[in-house]
């Protein structure tokens, strides 16, 4: 064992002098290897080999592994730190031959003291052989100066076309969202190019598009058709956009006004849907002349979602039901009985949003500022002090069967970030978004294709208790966390270099 201490550096781990799996032999038949050997495992599932890493401090490092394929199929593994999976499934691919030694990269932070590192197979295939762990040290500024939003931008595109992303749905609609904001600090054409050849799909010549927006998840990637009117000034896109903005004078309410989830989900308000909803609602009404309406509307939509799910820690419920007729309706409150973390995150960004658009004297918007700042403590208070991440339910991370999620991970940073850079918070709250920022950025890792891969992220959740909360699937690249990485990524770039102190 080592002691790895200094940022910036890395220390090697020669595989034989690791801990092996039983049947695991230290072979030399091979040349191209490092160090005395390297480790052939056998072909079975579970088969593995893991390293101890001792760090003076907490923080993050890149782990590189150096193996070699020389069959024909894949050898995929599960890569894990202190038994928490950082990468799951990598496929590693052939390297070409026995002696052809190649390295693959991940992301992990590291606690202080002895870290348990172990590369496992998850198939018959057996783990490819493995020469050697490197642990490379870097300062939090070295990780945040890397542009992990070109790198996740261009990995999705190289996996999907437009015409293969996926149809018309918000978390399409948040992820295309994000490449936007990409696009918007990196003006590469081919970024909105591909944004509009999705909206294509759905918006013909004429702007008619086919959709009845019978939910708020309908209408997020409406947000798409402003930002497309705004860069192209081709009128179908406004056309599109009005059908939605129009639907909202019909759409069904709560007795205080507050929009229904989906008109099948009568008489409910769910963190989520102001998300789904109020961004694209001011935007279209800055871009349209429709803002005294609009800027009156979000900001009313939010206190009043508040109103009914936000408690006195701050935190918000994941759901309200005013009819009390809902399994998990409180018969006195009507709320749901969890703070699911997404709900919480879709909310902040929403309030983020508006404010962002709605003027300094809009009637209740100080209001509104009140709610985000009890949000933002909250934020601070329920933060994994270990991982600088979020758990999936929020304030119950003490529970062992809990995890941090990486998808609210990502859209609290940019809350907390952002309320600091508009002044609605203390500048105090940095160092939370800081912690955070690391966080999700020890989600990432580079698959053996080259491309980028961001791991940790619940896939789409309804309301539910806590055994349904943390028993979600916890999925890789899922729109959802790939959405919201980048709009956190685009916040962090501008205030990291400046706020994160590599000696801490």
């Amino acid at each position: 064992m080592y002691r790895v201490s200094r940022a910036g550096t890395t220390q090697r781990y020669e595989a034989e002098a690791a801990t092996l799996s039983p049947g695991s032999t230290v072979d030399k038949d091979h040349s191209g290897y490092s160090g005395a050997g390297f480790v052939n495992t056998p072909n079975q599932t579970g088969s593995y080999v893991e390293w101890k890493v001792d760090r003076d401090q907490a923080g993050p490092a890149t782990l590189v592994f150096d193996h070699a394929n020389g069959t024909t199929a894949n050898r995929a593994v599960d890569i894990t730190v202190n038994g928490s999976t950082v990468a799951k499934n990598v496929a590693i691919p052939s390297t070409g031959a026995w002696t052809l030694w190649r390295t693959i990269h991940t992301a992990a932070n590291l606690r202080a003291g002895t870290n348990t590192i172990r590369v496992m197979a998850t198939t018959a295939n057996g783990a490819p052989n493995l020469d050697y762990l490197d642990v490379a040290v870097d300062p939090p500024a070295m990780l945040a100066a890397t542009d992990w939003s070109v790198r996740m931008v261009d990995s999705t595109m190289a996996r999907y076309k437009p015409t293969t992303i996926g149809g018309w749905s918000y978390p399409v609609g948040l992820y295309l969202y994000g490449q936007y904001r990409v696009y918007q600090r990196t003006h590469d054409p081919k970024y909105l190019s591909y944004i509009k050849s999705w909206v294509d799909r759905f918006v013909d010549k004429s702007g008619n598009i086919d959709n009845s927006f019978n939910s708020l998840d309908s209408m997020l990637a409406g947000r798409l058709l402003v930002v497309l009117h705004h860069e192209t000034g081709d009128h179908r896109y406004e056309v599109a956009a009005t059908k939605i903005r129009k639907r909202l004078n019909s759409y069904p309410r709560t007795a205080d006004q507050g929009f229904w989830h989906a008109t099948s989900r009568q008489h409910q308000l769910w963190g989520d849907g102001v998300f789904m909803v109020d961004p694209f609602l001011a935007e279209y009404g800055h871009e349209f002349g429709d803002s005294a309406y609009t800027d009156k509307e979000t900001v009313n939509q939010l206190l009043v979602y508040a109103s009914h799910l936000q408690q006195s820690n701050g935190l918000l419920r994941h759901a309200y039901d005013e009819s009390r007729t809902q399994s998990w309706a409180d018969p006195k409150t009507g709320q749901s009985p969890e703070v699911w973390c997404r709900a919480e995150g879709w909310f902040g960004m929403a309030t983020i949003d508006v404010l962002d658009v709605v003027p300094a004297n809009q009637p209740r918007r100080a209001e509104l500022i009140q709610v985000l700042r009890k949000l933002v403590a909250a934020y601070a208070q329920y933060q994994d002090p270990a991982t600088g991440r979020w758990f999936q339910v929020v304030d119950k991370g003490s529970r062992s069967d809990n995890w941090t999620e990486t998808s609210c991970s990502s859209m609290y940073t940019f809350v907390i970030s952002r309320a600091v850079e508009r002044g609605y918070v203390d500048a105090s709250y940095r160092s939370a978004a800081d912690r955070g920022y690391q966080g999700v950025l020890s989600k990432l890792s580079l698959g053996s294709d080259g491309r980028t891969n961001l791991t940790g992220i619940s896939i789409g959740t309804n309301v539910g208790d806590y055994k349904y909360y943390v028993g979600r699937e916890r999925a890789t690249n899922d729109f959802h966390g790939l959405g919201a990485f980048l709009i956190m990524n685009e916040q962090l770039r501008k205030t990291s270099a400046a706020d994160i102190d590599p000696a801490r």
